[in-house]
């Protein structure tokens, strides 16, 4: 893939000073980020956060064999962004058994997968015992595989399910005790009373998002961290949604640190952070227009400069596209996810009903952007494999 070109607008004079912090790796404030969504040079943006990105994984890119289950599309939310949803009774809406979700199963270990990514709608009607089954299921079925499962706004769903809540913690012990190793960040959209109350209400406030995943996190699991962009929200909104995450952090890290060789609990963090672009098409913001492709690179950009303390970005082929995924690796990201198999939450295809990408394919993405492959888990611990029959690296 050719590199990308220099900017035609002569090179932005304040970008000079974000450019000495960043290369001293020292952190950005919100106005330096405010500079960097508003700067006319954007290739320069890009080629800084490019830069970040190799100082920390060289030329590494990393994806995974894993398989998408959402179990079901029947929600109790009714989110103006939101496509996917629906009523009990609606066309299209379904739940699948825990048999069903053990089949999956089955061919995701058949195919070598390592992780398990499941997320669904807030199901009014099936009870808590349905999540630690599932859980339970999957492990019996391919005990090796992690299980990536649950955004913030399902396990407070869980605690109201299951009387408990005020008790998060019970409900993530109960669900880790059954198999889940780790959450996957989604729900989080953006990070501010007024847009929530506009496109996502009933969902989280940032700070039940961040305690769901502080807690996690105090039980030793990892989880990744989203912002959905380009809708309603301000550069201002998402600078927000930067520093809370970032400040969310520092404290997961320093309890990490302070608890080493103390305690018999290992801490958890967040390891990947994912920006989603917002795909109007079947919501009722359809009326929006969404971000454009060099807002996605600015973004993603941005994102990887901001967010000093969290170590991965990933472009999430299956919203990005494989080919955006191709320059969002030459503009910060590490990592374009995985084989996918089937996500039924938002498509940039519409109509379709099978979204899967080949191991060859993601590798030769990789390869045609300059970067190297390298498979891992959930963890992002290297995978070396023989056809099906994987082990983790030492």
């Amino acid at each position: 893939m050719p590199t990308i070109p220099p900017s035609p607008v002569k090179a932005d004079p304040a970008l000079d000073a974000i450019t000495a912090k960043t290369q001293a790796g020292q952190r950005l404030t919100l106005d330096e980020g405010r500079v960097l969504f508003e700067t006319s040079d954007i290739w320069s943006v890009c080629d800084l956060a490019d830069q970040v990105r190799r100082r920390l994984h060289g030329s590494r890119a990393y994806y995974n064999i894993n398989q998408h289950v959402n179990y079901t599309n029947i929600c109790a939310l009714s989110c103006s962004f939101c496509e996917f949803s629906r009523k009990r009774g609606d066309h299209g809406a379904y739940e699948m058994s825990v048999d069903e979700i053990r089949a999956r199963t089955a061919e995701a270990r058949d195919a070598g997968a390592t992780e398990i990514h499941i997320v669904g709608g807030l199901h009014p009607y099936l009870p808590f015992t349905y999540y630690t089954d599932m859980c339970r299921a999957i492990r019996d079925e391919a005990p090796r595989i992690h299980i990536k499962a649950f955004t913030a706004v399902e396990i407070v769903h869980f605690a109201r399910i299951s009387k408990r809540p005020r008790d998060l913690r019970g409900v993530l012990l109960d669900l880790q005790q059954a198999g889940l190793g780790s959450l996957p960040g989604g729900g989080a959209e953006v990070f501010d009373d007024r847009i929530q109350k506009q496109a996502f209400r009933g969902k989280l406030r940032a700070d039940a998002w961040i305690d769901v995943h502080r807690i996690a996190h105090e039980l030793g699991m990892n989880s990744n961290a989203t912002m959905l962009y380009g809708h309603v929200e301000s550069i201002e909104d998402r600078l927000t949604h930067f520093d809370i995450l970032r400040r969310a952090q520092d404290e997961a890290l320093t309890r990490r640190e302070s608890s080493s060789g103390v305690s018999d609990r290992a801490q958890g963090c967040f390891q990947a952070f994912v920006p989603l672009p917002f795909l109007p098409d079947g919501s009722d913001l359809t009326h929006l227009a969404g971000p454009d492709g060099l807002e996605n690179l600015r973004t993603l950009a941005v994102s990887r400069l901001m967010l000093d303390n969290i170590p991965h970005i990933k472009a999430f082929w299956i919203m990005q596209t494989l080919p955006m995924s191709q320059l969002m690796l030459r503009c910060g990201a590490d990592d374009i996810d995985g084989t996918v198999v089937w996500y039924d939450i938002t498509k940039c295809n519409a109509g379709a009903t099978h979204q899967e990408m080949s191991v060859w394919d993601l590798r030769r993405a990789i390869v045609e952007a300059e970067f190297e492959p390298i498979e891992r888990d959930t963890l992002y611990r290297r995978v070396m494999r023989d056809g099906a029959a994987w082990h983790v690296a030492v």
